[in-house]
């Protein structure tokens, strides 16, 4: 897409979003953009195009974030479920993390790099994830864990419990084995 293209673009989600203060889901405004003519119809099933229109409107979204508090005119809230306009605060975002999605979105390298095998790829994984999800939670209820806990508090309660359970201290072997392969699933997953 070329620069005056993105420029209509964001004009356009900037247009929606003023005129829809509570917000909308990314679906709602890409479906918008689409009715406006910005965006092109999408084929059902069609991940790539759909792809594509995702990443032109989170690029176009990370622009007019970074230029609305420039201004310090307001904060754009981006997620998938929720882009809306919040109210602008001094020094909110004046000292913070790095953000990776911003950078990943604001890199039109990647839109280009990006092709149907790729697309497949990143689809593939995100359900492996999501299914992967119940599993690793129950590997962390066998430590006695949940979500959200680092590596390095999973290996420390590991060692905590193989101490305790371990047969040659008086510990049961059926437990100790639960526990080791928890802990296996946990360092694959």
């Amino acid at each position: 897409m070329a620069a005056p293209e993105l420029e209509a673009l964001q004009a356009a989600a900037a247009r929606i979003l003023e005129t829809h203060p509570e917000g909308l889901s990314e679906y709602a405004l890409l479906t918008r953009l689409r009715e406006d003519g910005q965006l092109p119809p999408m084929a059902p099933g069609d991940n790539l195009a759909l792809f594509r229109s995702h990443f032109l409107l989170f690029h176009v979204l990370y622009r007019l974030r970074d230029a609305w508090r420039e201004t310090q005119r307001c904060e754009l809230c981006i997620t998938p479920l929720r882009i809306a306009l919040e109210p602008y605060t001094a020094g909110q975002q004046a000292i913070g993390p790095s953000d990776p999605l911003r950078d990943y979105y604001l890199d039109l390298r990647h839109l280009d790099e990006t092709g149907e095998t790729e697309v497949e790829t990143l689809l593939a994984d995100f359900w492996r994830r999501l299914a992967g999800t119940d599993e690793r939670a129950a590997a962390l209820a066998v430590l006695g864990l949940t979500d959200p806990v680092d590596a390095a508090t999973i290996k420390l309660r590991y060692r905590e419990l193989v101490m305790q359970h371990h047969p040659d201290r008086g510990g049961d072997t059926r437990r100790l084995q639960e526990i080791n392969e928890a802990m296996a699933w946990l360092e694959r997953g």
